[in-house]
């Protein structure tokens, strides 16, 4: 699951940028609202992680960019602003929370679980298909009630594949949402963990369209 962080402070924009990576998740950061609104462009993102208080383009103005192309991805409005009047002008304008610095990493990565699960319509915390149980806030899989070790890689690649179950993903759409712009996968990297993966859970779970992509079957 890819996310952007639009956050102008270095301190906290890289402290961020880390505990969100740490908790499974590919990130991007930019620095202004500008820059925000181009990655929103031209990229494809699960979530925004927004500042009010952009230089070059406020926060507000870059939610109602995106909201008034359509773009429905869920946003996080994270700021200092604490009034009343602030809260209720992010929500109005599109956002799906908002929180008031200084914010516990844990507690801002439960919001986001929270945020993309509801943008998907699932309503439950666990992801299940068969025996196959994943527990995204836990970072466990089990199979059969057995638990599957996985690395951090391979767990985004399986829920991505299981939230999407029975269509077809292509092999860009799953590294658009597996990788950042600071990671620079190899060509076969996505090969291997699909091959890793299906000696943990069966290799009849995930099919090869050759060509297209991979799926996992309902």
């Amino acid at each position: 699951m890819r996310l952007l962080i639009a956050e102008d402070d270095p301190q906290l924009g890289d402290g961020l940028t880390v505990g969100l990576r740490q908790a499974g998740y590919a990130v991007d950061w930019v620095k202004d609202g500008v820059a925000a609104d181009l990655a929103l462009l031209n990229e494809s993102y699960d979530l925004l992680v927004l500042d009010l208080g952009l230089p070059r383009l406020d926060g507000l103005a870059v939610l109602s960019r995106l909201r008034g192309r359509g773009q429905t991805l869920p946003v996080l409005i994270l700021t200092a602003r604490d009034a009343t009047g602030d809260k209720i002008a992010g929500l109005d304008s599109g956002a799906d929370d908002y929180l008031i610095k200084p914010i516990d990493i844990d507690e801002l990565a439960a919001r986001v679980r929270a945020l993309t699960r509801r943008s998907v319509g699932r309503a439950q915390p666990l992801l299940s298909l068969g025996d196959l149980v994943i527990d995204p806030a836990a970072h466990q899989v089990t199979l059969a009630g057995m638990p599957v070790e996985l690395s951090v890689r391979e767990f985004s690649l399986l829920q991505l594949l299981v939230e999407n179950a029975g269509r077809v993903m292509t092999r860009a759409q799953i590294e658009d949402s597996l990788y950042g712009w600071r990671d620079e996968p190899d060509s076969n990297a996505l090969e291997v963990h699909i091959h890793h993966l299906r000696k943990k859970i069966g290799t009849e779970r995930i099919k090869t369209l050759r060509g297209i992509g991979y799926m996992v079957p309902k």
